[in-house]
């Protein structure tokens, strides 16, 4: 027999506020047609003054729990993946921990900005697989808003807020069946590209949160060589080539981004689900809200063979490949 972590419920969550390019373009030198050649984004949400990270992650986190069918009680371990935690410390999971009246479990934050996610869940499934934990809530959540410069057209229009959660359950799997839950994931970092997306702040070096600074045009040309490679990578793992997979769930960047990667793996753009035009770029959240929203309107199904991937700053990026 073999523990793996299955996935039994998803949620999300958005900010009140939401934010189109035509309104943005009433405080931003830029334009809808600009927004929208450029990336493809068309809407974002930004947090209002009593939401924060934390709620955002426990709106997400209770409807995970509920989707799934379990008791708050029922978690053992919260693996929260910002960059832009509630405060320095302590971490935000453990603020989570206690909306959700949840009084003892693992809980702690991880910074992998954009592939946050991905190394969240890469650790949870580690965890469950070791038979340490039987159930995980994995989240991703943000308010990238509150650390961009609303006077760089060329980043602040990229970024929205949201948060996306899933709840993993440890389950013993014989071999007479085709596995379910995580199968496989693969994670990178390249600390030499730093100085291409960054935060130009923090507690050690400039006492101050600091603002998102990106060079877009190399960013660009990093992404769709990574992640092509970590796709195809994370499916040679367990056998698999892009013809196997159901679904593609990928970091919701750029509309381009999506585009040329799904082209250099040879997919169909029917099999890559996109919420960028409606979400904007929610760094860690975008991939657990991407899934939710597909999950929840009824494009990705039961025992569907899906692939996550990522890329974010540090450059970090990662992958993995999940039978729901």
């Amino acid at each position: 027999m073999t523990v793996r972590a299955v996935l039994v419920g998803t949620g999300s969550a958005l900010p009140k506020r939401r934010v189109s390019n035509a309104e943005l373009a009433e405080a931003v030198d830029t334009s809808d047609d600009w927004i929208v050649e450029r990336t493809g984004i068309r809407f974002r949400y930004l947090a209002g003054a009593d939401e924060t990270t934390s709620t955002l992650a426990t709106e997400a986190a209770r409807k995970a729990i509920e989707a799934a069918g379990v008791a708050a009680s029922d978690v053992d371990l919260i693996i929260l993946a910002t960059a832009t935690p509630d405060q320095t410390f302590p971490a935000s999971a453990t603020i989570v921990q206690a909306a959700l009246g949840i009084n003892d479990c693992v809980a702690f934050d991880v910074a992998a900005v954009c592939s946050g996610f991905l190394y969240a869940l890469s650790v949870a499934d580690s965890m469950i697989r070791s038979g340490s934990f039987k159930t995980a809530l994995v989240i991703g959540a943000e308010t990238f808003s509150r650390i961009l410069d609303w006077e760089d057209r060329t980043t602040c229009v990229l970024f929205g807020d949201g948060a996306g959660a899933v709840v993993l359950r440890g389950e013993e799997q014989g071999n007479d069946a085709p596995a379910r839950g995580i199968l496989a994931t693969k994670l990178h970092a390249d600390g030499r590209y730093n100085s291409l997306l960054y935060v130009d702040g923090g507690p050690s070096s400039t006492q101050t949160v600091g603002k998102v600074r990106m060079k877009g045009a190399e960013v660009f040309r990093h992404a769709v060589t990574n992640l092509a490679a970590v796709l195809n990578e994370v499916m040679a793992t367990v056998g698999l080539t892009s013809n196997d997979i159901d679904w593609v769930v990928p970091h919701q960047a750029n509309q381009r981004i999506l585009d040329a990667t799904a082209r250099k793996l040879g997919l169909e753009p029917e099999r890559v689900i996109v919420t960028v035009d409606q979400h904007a770029n929610t760094s860690a959240a975008s991939v657990p809200l991407a899934l939710d929203t597909a999950i929840r309107d009824g494009r990705i199904k039961s025992n569907d063979l899906i692939v996550l991937e990522a890329m974010g700053g540090g450059f970090t990026w990662g992958a993995a490949v999940i039978r729901v």
